[in-house]
């Protein structure tokens, strides 16, 4: 009891000094214990506000990078209370430090801890927070600078991977604060459900992330930090699909420009500066879009310019011209922000002026054609879930001899017939042997042959003396003709065995 009524004693003479003694004396004694205390103490704090000044305006970079960080590596282990939210910009959960809890981290051996502070102002509804960092006195020096870059890093990667991406389109009105427009891009299209053969499914791969790891690597060698990829095929061949999948690989934004309603250069830049960094700029059908071939040749025609003229004959008309573009993706403007990739779509290469496709504009040429065997076997693992059937090897004769089909065709092909697997590739086999024949049909035909698995089996079955009776309405050679009934015939053997297996 007399313990207990000395301390209260001390405690109501702390209470009467409070009272007693200046404001400007009470904080000198504080500052004075927390130094008594920090002298001391094994370890170093650091302050973290959430804004840079006490207007609360300047908001602190690192406040949020410490946040982020938390989130990237799971602290539920070391903390008990969290405050879960999540923003429409985002597709996860996200979860802070409650008021006052401390969340323990560990780098290079050592251990750190975070803690999340949190004061309500006097005479008002604000809060102050702010998070402390604790770590080992005698190695702050050491661990300090090190371990805040890698709080950095994490929390710009972990931000780039969980934010919601945007499609954008042009509006029109590039030259006005904002010439675009977006929506959520949800794309499911991935590497691994491209109809792609593997070699080129791995040297697009470690192009884009040899790209996007390349920050340093582009500052050293002195140049923008962007990169260049022309996908040309067929249509059907895939050229969007792979668009999406290296969005999805990189997690950028897509901007998708469309040429026609864009007025001039001086719109072109405009909608350029106000593009993201870590974004793709897409302009598909270049060959299509605008009629940028007519710039060189109007200028081959032309003898000797007006007096006086300074611009392009079709820049003064208002259009984009060939100029124009090739500053948008080469010229100094095109430096105006970092890690960004340009995309040029066209189903004629030739089509396209040389100067926008040569080397530092368009660095990566992309050849996106008809199905090969591996990607038919993609498409069959989506598709159907197949991993192998005996009628592969059929479909890869056909491949071999000439029948190969657009992913796109087999995948229509693939997607009516996908609740019964060996008809959906006997149709597929049926479309190869069409195109093999030389008959060129339109893809409502194939569809047709899709519908109806009997034609499919009357077309494998039938005896060549049949073929023999449409051979007048296929051009070629004799010998060429020969070639096609052998192979059929080759065809026919193989689903017989085939059936006959089955049988046993």
């Amino acid at each position: 009891m007399e313990i207990l009524s000395q301390m209260w004693s001390f405690l109501g003479l702390l209470t009467v000094l409070q009272n007693v003694l200046p404001s400007q004396i009470l904080s000198l004694l504080h500052s004075f214990y927390e130094s008594l205390q920090d002298f001391f103490s094994p370890f170093a704090y650091f302050e973290i506000p959430e804004f840079n000044d006490y207007c609360g305006v300047d908001v602190n970079d690192l406040y949020r990078h410490v946040n982020l960080y938390l989130n990237s590596v799971n602290p539920a282990t070391t903390c008990r209370r969290f405050t879960l939210s999540r923003s429409k910009s985002s597709n996860r959960i996200s979860f802070t430090v409650a008021p006052n809890h401390t969340v323990h981290d560990s780098f290079n051996g050592h251990t750190l801890s975070w803690t999340h502070h949190v004061e309500t102002v006097q005479d008002s509804l604000d809060e102050r927070r702010s998070f402390s960092l604790k770590l080992p006195k005698r190695h702050r020096q050491a661990l300090l600078s090190p371990y805040l870059e890698l709080v950095t890093s994490r929390a710009e990667e972990f931000e780039r991977v969980s934010r919601e991406r945007r499609l954008f389109t042009n509006n029109g009105h590039g030259s006005y604060e904002s010439g675009w427009v977006s929506v959520p891009f949800r794309h499911p299209s991935t590497f691994e459900t491209l109809a792609l053969e593997p070699q080129l499914r791995q040297q697009i791969t470690d192009d884009l992330t040899a790209f996007a790891n390349g920050k340093e690597f582009y500052h050293r060698v002195g140049r923008a930090w962007k990169r260049g990829y022309l996908l040309y095929g067929p249509p059907g061949s895939g050229k969007s699909s792979l668009i999406a999948a290296m969005a999805n690989y990189l997690c950028y934004d897509v901007y998708d420009l469309e040429l026609t309603k864009v007025s001039d250069n001086s719109e072109l830049r405009a909608l350029l500066i106000q593009t993201t960094n870590r974004s793709i700029i897409v302009i598909e059908d270049i060959d299509c879009s605008v009629d940028l071939t007519a710039d060189r040749l109007s200028k081959t025609k032309r003898t000797t310019p007006a007096k006086g003229s300074s611009r392009d004959e079709g820049e003064e008309n208002g259009r984009v011209t060939l100029s124009g573009l090739l500053n948008f993706t080469d010229g100094l403007w095109s430096c105006c922000g970092e890690e960004r990739i340009i995309v040029f779509t066209t189903n004629h290469r030739d089509n396209v002026d040389p100067a926008l496709v040569r080397c530092g504009r368009m660095d990566v040429h992309v050849s996106l054609g008809t199905c090969g065997i591996h990607a038919f076997k993609a498409l069959a693992a989506n598709y159907l879930g197949l991993e192998s059937h005996p009628l592969f090897d059929v479909v890869e004769s056909c491949i071999r001899s000439g029948g190969t089909l657009t992913p796109a065709q087999v995948g229509e092909i693939l997607l009516r017939n996908r609740r019964d697997a060996e008809v959906a590739i006997k149709a597929v086999i049926s479309a190869m042997q069409a195109r093999i024949l030389g008959a060129e049909r339109e893809p409502i035909e194939y569809e047709e042959m899709a519908k109806s698995p009997e034609s499919v089996e009357r077309g494998l079955m039938e005896s060549p003396e049949n073929w023999e009776t449409s051979r007048g309405s296929v051009t070629g050679s004799g010998s060429s003709w020969e070639k096609k009934v052998k192979f059929l015939v080759r065809l026919r053997s193989l689903t017989k065995s085939d059936s006959g297996r089955r049988g046993c």
